[in-house]
């Protein structure tokens, strides 16, 4: 059975996360309980909100130990999805500096409009164009639209973690990898059939 761990630390989108998976076939858990995370077979962190505020509620649940351990010492997949994917960098500067949850070396940044045109938070559909083959984008051809909410972006120490980028603001990383931890910027679960093939693709790994 393919048990997936919903982390809920009390800044998610819960229902809609909960609801994707299990239309793509996982077995849904939401929780926020450390023992659950040990015995899923996937985990996704999901996250709206500030990065100061999600690694507080993080480590008062002791879930950053758990995190790391469950995704680099047993391998186990991990996915982030929008802050969710900002809280695996090494540290973040919304607010303040504060330390992420390591699992991917890099810092998190506020975006910079690039032009007249661009706003922040960057808000609605966008293009997504991967850098490198990665059994996450399976089946999901480049330039496909997914759907963004935010204001910061993953900055990777090392260029072989970035999956894929998005032409805004310049442009910016979408989506990173370091063995079995991903991360994608935009939200999957409200991104319509491609949202979906790439959860159905995670849930593969």
């Amino acid at each position: 059975m393919n048990i997936v761990a919903v982390v809920d630390y009390g800044m998610c989108n819960l229902d809609s996360v909960r609801r994707a998976v299990e239309e793509c076939g996982g077995t849904v858990v939401v929780t926020g309980q450390a023992q659950d995370l040990k015995t899923a077979n996937r985990i996704i962190l999901p996250g709206v909100g500030a990065f100061p505020e999600a690694m507080r509620n993080i480590k008062a649940l002791s879930l950053d130990r758990v995190l790391y351990e469950q995704a680099i010492g047993e391998n186990i997949p991990l996915l982030g999805i929008c802050l969710g994917m900002q809280l695996l960098a090494s540290k973040g500067w919304e607010g303040k500096e504060t330390d992420g949850l390591g699992l991917i070396p890099g810092e998190v940044r506020r975006m910079e409009p690039f032009g007249t045109e661009t706003r922040i938070p960057h808000v609605g559909w966008n293009e997504v164009h991967p850098s490198q083959e990665s059994p996450l984008f399976r089946d999901i051809p480049s330039g496909k639209d997914f759907y963004f909410v935010h204001s910061y972006h993953f900055c990777p120490e090392n260029d072989a973690h970035i999956l894929a980028h998005t032409p805004y603001a310049g442009h910016f990383v979408t989506a990173v990898q370091s063995g079995s931890v991903f991360g994608v910027q935009f939200h999957p679960e409200k991104s319509q059939k491609t949202g979906f093939q790439l959860l159905k693709n995670f849930l593969a790994i």
